[in-house]
């Protein structure tokens, strides 16, 4: 639990499918440690912060499958439904009009994205609270190359990161920038607040704050998770 002198939301988008996964249930509501990943994603941000507004986007036609899930899991926690839109940009304007306070911080997660950890989501908000936005990234350990027509070249990897979730701004900041019209290159919500002319701040986020988008993020997720949870359990010899 935190004290904070701004109200703060969290917009969890959940529009995906299990295409990739190969399953005819969306990866967010596939299971893992027993528990939907979507689940695990909401209580992580409650346990953060227990005052904080849960905003979920889904598609329409998952909407009755999630209270389904909600009375299986017997999940009772106070969430507001938002229908998702065309793409992410859609999606998020949509979960917006449920924020209803200027002054306050909002942030914006994948559904999929689990293993966030309360020290990134910490410190994602209260820059935002500070500066205006705040995004998690991590450095990028692989070296990586430039992609041009005919040719690749190799760049310094120290110069780039990967960045992450929950991406946090200041409402009415979050709000203008997404009164502007859809653009084919917004990959995410800090690229659309950018093209305003905001500079991004970065937060330090945590390495195993992996996405899960295929079969094999699932099984180190929960890997991840166990190793975690047997760091916590208490010597009984």
């Amino acid at each position: 639990m935190t004290e904070t002198t701004h109200k703060r939301y969290v917009i969890i988008v959940g529009g995906g499918n299990g295409a990739r996964m190969n399953s005819p249930v969306p990866k967010q509501f596939m299971k893992l440690d027993g528990k939907p990943v979507i689940m695990h994603s909401i209580n992580k941000f409650l346990e953060t912060d227990p005052s904080i507004e849960i905003i979920l986007v889904l598609p329409e036609d998952h909407i009755k499958f999630w209270e389904s899930m909600c009375e299986e899991f017997g999940f009772h926690k106070p969430v507001k439904i938002a229908l998702s839109g065309e793409t992410r940009f859609h999606s998020v304007k949509n979960g917006l009009e449920f924020v209803t306070e200027d002054n306050s911080v909002v942030g914006i997660h994948d559904a999929v994205r689990p293993l966030v950890t309360s020290k990134t989501i910490l410190a994602a908000y209260k820059a935002a609270e500070m500066y205006g936005n705040a995004v998690p990234a991590v450095p990028i350990n692989d070296s990586i190359r430039q992609i041009e027509t005919t040719r690749s070249i190799a760049v310094d990897r120290s110069r780039y990161c990967a960045t992450q979730t929950p991406q946090c701004f200041r409402a009415d900041i979050l709000k203008k920038a997404y009164l502007q019209d859809f653009h084919y290159t917004y990959t995410d919500d800090a690229m659309v607040v950018e093209s305003m002319g905001e500079h991004i701040r970065l937060v330090d986020g945590n390495v195993e704050n992996l996405k899960i988008t295929g079969p094999k993020d699932l099984i180190i997720a929960e890997a991840l998770m166990k190793a975690d949870a047997q760091v916590f359990i208490p010597n009984k010899n």
